[in-house]
């Protein structure tokens, strides 16, 4: 038996120094967010709503029709739940409908839907089934044609979109039994061997890959003459000698979901597949993700919109002590959070949707913090449900059909949603990524300052650009709109609320200069403050897209009134909640926390494990991922 595999052994330095390598650096656009967190509120980068052209919107409202009743006819969620599977007619008429190629443009045979359209899509298909919506996310936003399409060459794409807007599932495999959001440590190899290169390694949670015609994997090229190396991402077919799926995972939810472990051996890749130059996979990656992660918003608002449907008939329906139990206000607080969250979670994901349609707006920060928050709301909004519906809300859909009731998939939703808090980045991750953007402006003015390997003339250099830009910066964050009373009058009952994210954003600016003055270079392991700074964005990043989206109704629809309502009770929700993380930024057990965890690592606690039996027994924590020739059946299946 071969040893186990070595990850690449790199340091917290060295790592950090990939991530940041992979990053966008340069921002040629404007960013709301950005501007947001600099203290800077850049209503005029949103409002007017940006709205699709005439156009697109025939488009996909023609196909938003098509899936529609596909969805009513032709998906059993159901069956797939009961099965964990999704049968092969049903990915059949997908393909049949073109769902495969929302995005892909109609010269390669896709239908060309914009970013909004396409969210539209992914937020109605998974009402009725999160494991269908997860295929075609997984297949689009992250697989192989986005990438493509960002990246790929004419050969590529000629090659490739047209067997992937019609015929062909894809899938992307960037993580491994011991590598997930620390790419420096990834292990699967891609060796040069003439005009191709020979890949070996494992890859794990591999969306799609038990089913996929083509995959988009992250390997690394060793560095030699000719070939500078590096993380590089190549187009692979499937059913590739060398390749096999070992093992079909099974999880809590999305019990439908075709992710494996796939294993290479020797697989031979032709040079003319590899994406972009060596080196570059990492970045494609992270700048596929900008537009890629909204697929899991969209998803989240959808289901927050089912939700708020069930919780309304329910609670007018369910009688207890006399009266409807929606009318007792323990349960009527948590429908109006539904209801406003809902609002507000259309309004992020329909905002940057068309941001990115229009292509004028850097949205990196906004995409990633749309995924963030849709993931976490959403999550919350069913625990709520399911709180509603009391012990009907633990009971599984079929055990409520067969004793006569109606069958609502609470328990169900619970599960499905609750990998989008780990999903293409973990709250933990995207708290990171959106703060070290965030705090961007400073670090390319003031980086020097608290680098350690920088000379005592590079730091003399970061000392005179900082001193001009906080010279500049500073004093814009003193006053500003939110403090006259007659600022944004145009969006009436609810330009209090944009006066307090324009006061609130400035307030947010000085927080985070004061914690950088204090901290310096350690600013980087105060995570749980980070993730606090990026929260409060994120509240206030979605006051700001409900109360446009609101505007945008009253002047555009009949539900102008009602929606200033929902816009109005999501503000003022989130106003406490913002509120209550400026005051845990300075008043919090995070040193606490810390030194507690260093006793528990230490085995001081042990004794207070005791009494309990440990059922998941004494196997290996992470699988070996040995590279070498597989002794598992191949579990690969093509579907028709």
């Amino acid at each position: 038996m071969s040893a186990p595999v070595r990850q690449p052994k790199v340091t917290e330095r060295e790592a950090r120094q990939v991530a940041e390598a992979a990053r966008e650096r340069d921002w040629h656009r404007p960013s709301f967010a950005k501007e947001l967190f600099l203290g800077r509120f850049r209503l005029d980068l949103v409002h007017p709503h940006p709205l699709p052209a005439a156009e697109d919107v025939r488009r996909g409202e023609a196909f938003l029709a098509v899936l529609r009743d596909f969805c009513e006819t032709r998906i059993d969620g159901a069956r797939i739940e009961r099965e964990a599977r999704i049968p092969d007619e049903t990915i059949t008429g997908l393909k049949e409908i073109g769902a495969l190629g929302m995005k892909i443009d109609p010269k390669y045979g896709g239908l060309g839907l914009t970013q909004l359209y396409y969210n539209r899509a992914l937020a109605l298909v998974g009402s009725a089934s999160p494991a269908v919506g997860a295929l075609l996310s997984a297949h689009q936003s992250i697989g192989v044609p986005q990438p493509l399409k960002l990246f790929g060459t004419r050969e590529q794409k000629d090659a490739f979109l047209p067997r992937l807007a019609r015929t062909d599932l894809s899938a992307f495999l960037l993580t491994e039994p011991d590598v997930g959001s620390d790419p420096a440590r990834l292990a699967t190899t891609a060796v040069p061997d003439g005009d191709e290169y020979v890949l070996d390694g494992v890859k794990l949670w591999t969306t799609n890959g038990v089913v996929a015609d083509l995959l988009v994997v992250m390997a690394r090229v060793p560095a030699s003459e000719g070939h500078p190396g590096g993380i590089t991402a190549f187009v692979v077919e499937a059913d590739a000698p060398g390749i096999t799926v070992e093992h079909r995972n099974a999880f809590m939810g999305l019990r439908g979901l075709e992710n494996g472990v796939t294993r290479f051996h020797r697989v031979r890749v032709p040079a003319g597949n590899r994406i972009g130059p060596e080196g570059a996979g990492l970045k494609i990656a992270l700048t596929t993700l900008n537009t890629g992660r909204l697929s899991l918003p969209a998803a989240c608002a959808g289901a927050a919109k089912w939700c708020l449907k069930i919780a309304r008939e329910w609670s007018g329906e369910r009688e207890q002590w006399g009266r409807p139990i929606g009318r007792h206000e323990a349960v009527s607080a948590k429908i109006s959070f539904i209801a406003a969250t809902a609002f507000a979670l259309e309004a992020v994901v329909d905002l940057a949707s068309q941001m990115a349609d229009e292509d004028r707006n850097d949205i990196r920060i906004e995409a990633a913090l749309a995924k963030l928050y849709g993931s976490e709301k959403a999550w919350l909004i069913a625990d709520e449900l399911v709180q509603i519906r009391g012990g009907r809300g633990y009971e599984t859909a079929d055990s409520l059909a067969a004793r006569g009731e109606r069958a609502v998939p609470a328990e169900q939703l619970l599960r499905d949603l609750r990998i989008n808090r780990i999903f293409e980045g973990s709250t933990e991750i995207m708290h990171l990524l959106i703060a070290r953007e965030a705090v961007d402006a400073h670090l390319s003015v003031a980086g020097d300052l608290i680098d350690p390997d920088k000379s005592l003339a590079d730091k003399a250099r970061a000392g005179a650009r900082a001193g001009g830009f906080y010279a500049r910066w500073l004093p814009g964050l003193v006053t500003g709109a939110g403090q006259l009373p007659g600022s944004y009058g145009e969006f009436g009952a609810l330009a209090g609320h944009l006066r307090y994210v324009e006061r609130t954003s400035r307030k947010l600016a000085r927080s985070t200069f004061y914690a950088m003055s204090r901290w310096q270079g350690r600013m980087e392991l105060k995570q749980a403050f980070l993730g606090r700074i990026v929260d409060i964005g994120a509240e206030l990043f979605a006051m700001s897209a409900a109360c446009v989206r609101a505007e945008l109704l009253r002047t555009t629809t009949d539900h102008g009134r009602e929606a200033y309502q929902l816009a109005d009770a999501f503000c003022r929700q989130a106003r406490l909640r913002t509120e209550e993380l400026f005051t845990r930024l300075w008043s919090n057990t995070d040193d606490l926390d810390r030194r507690i965890v260093d006793a528990v690592l230490g085995g001081a606690y042990t004794w207070l494990e005791e009494g309990v039996i440990d059922p998941s027994g004494s196997g290996p924590w992470i699988a070996d991922a040995s590279p070498g020739p597989s002794g598992k059946e191949n579990v690969h299946r093509r579907l028709p």
